[in-house]
């Protein structure tokens, strides 16, 4: 798995420890963070859905198509 390195706001650190640990939604803050991105992505996937864009890896490269609408 690729390591990457980001900064973030204390206080966004703080609520997000308030739901990691043993009996909460995420086991590790790295688990939280990739729910978090995973959701992110979706959210965006749906967007340009409805702007009729799609997007798609191809051999590891983003390739954009737009969807004309008829």
């Amino acid at each position: 798995m690729t390591k990457i390195s980001v900064e973030v706001p204390q206080h966004i650190l703080d609520d997000l420890q308030n739901h990691i640990g043993t009996d909460k939604k995420f086991v590790s803050l790295s688990d939280a963070i990739r729910a978090a991105l995973r959701k992110l992505l979706d959210s965006l996937d749906e967007i340009d859905k409805r702007h009729g864009r799609t997007s798609k890896i191809s051999k590891g490269k983003l390739v954009e198509d737009s969807i004309k609408k008829q």
